[in-house]
């Protein structure tokens, strides 16, 4: 009876050392990895990982940080123009985190390429680039743990705010000081200033009246298409599918668009008023009864051909939408 009570009393130390020795083994293993990625976010603020990284640092447990993962296709052979816009804003943000005053270790800024680290794309099922993941620092990533590049952009100022709401750090974004807008801007008054004073004794052309129309249909065009919303979201120029090389200029749907959607809009409405404008012509000149005729065509062709491609496009992007005019 003795002996089995001493071995009774015995055994909970024996597993209470292993259970001890287990969470020490597991409280070195983490210490250690924090202490390597912070040593690698000293020296840039975006780490780039390959497969075996990648499962070491941000999928295998121990874990108590969080990590962002951008996955693209950066080399020059892969031909991703929005992968290298995307890392541009990615930087930007990294760079913002790694300098600020809020900096720690319980965030952490990756990149995985697709050519040095293509067995994640595949273990994650992942087809497309960029695309941008919060790994939490416990559990599995949730669907709001991707970000929705198609329809917020990539913009830095987006990012920030996904990762404010999936990790609670608030990223204030710091762009590098640009200048061109200035310069731009400097040059234009220089060059209106030197016009104005070159023709300071004739200034009847500042009262043409189709000069200033001109000029308000160029800044009409350019908000109607939507410059505005890409200048705040940041959207691809385009987007190309990774499966077939496929590439759309108009994206699905009506909650975003890409910048090269918003060109071919401006040159639709730009066709259909060209259109309206020559149709007012024939109208209202009174010149030779057969080129007014020919303008009044050219004119109708330019409004019902425009305005029927731009239908077709509203259609595309709202489903059931039930109307179109020449072309499905």
């Amino acid at each position: 009876m003795l002996n089995a009570t001493l071995v009774h009393r015995a055994t909970p130390s024996k597993w209470g050392n292993a259970g001890n020795s287990s969470m020490n083994l597991l409280k070195n293993m983490l210490v250690e990895k924090v202490e390597q990625m912070m040593e690698w976010s000293s020296r840039r603020s975006v780490i780039r990982m390959n497969g075996d990284k990648f499962r070491r640092f941000v999928k295998a447990p121990p874990r108590n940080y969080s990590v962002i993962v951008m996955f693209t296709a950066l080399q020059p052979q892969r031909q991703c123009s929005v992968c290298r816009q995307a890392n541009e804003e990615y930087q930007v943000l990294a760079n913002s985190w790694r300098y600020s005053s809020a900096f720690s270790n319980k965030l952490f800024f990756t990149v995985v390429d697709y050519d040095e680290g293509a067995d994640v794309f595949q273990q994650l099922n992942m087809n497309s680039a960029p695309t941008f993941m919060h790994f939490p620092a416990k559990g599995k990533p949730k669907r709001a743990d991707t970000f929705d590049l198609q329809r917020i952009g990539f913009a830095s100022e987006q990012l920030a705010k996904w990762i404010a709401d999936r990790t609670d750090v608030q990223i204030r974004v710091f762009r590098p000081p640009n200048y061109s807008g200035s310069i731009a801007l400097a040059l234009l008054v220089s060059l209106v200033g030197g016009l104005l004073y070159l023709r300071r004794n004739n200034l009847e052309f500042i009262y043409n009246k189709t000069g200033w129309a001109m000029a308000a249909l160029c800044v009409v065009f350019a908000m109607t298409s939507g410059q505005m919303w890409n200048h705040i979201r940041g959207p691809p120029y385009a987007h190309k599918n990774p499966q077939n090389g496929q590439v759309s200029y108009i994206h699905g749907s009506s909650q975003a668009q890409f910048v090269a959607e918003s060109h071919i809009i401006l040159l639709l409405n730009a066709a259909i008023t060209m259109g309206m404008v020559l149709l007012n012509e024939a109208a209202t000149s009174k010149g030779d009864v057969g080129k007014r005729r020919i303008i009044c065509l050219v004119g109708l062709g330019l409004v019902v051909f425009f305005f029927s491609f731009l239908l077709s496009i509203f259609r595309s992007k709202y489903h059931g939408y039930p109307y179109s005019f020449l072309i499905k």
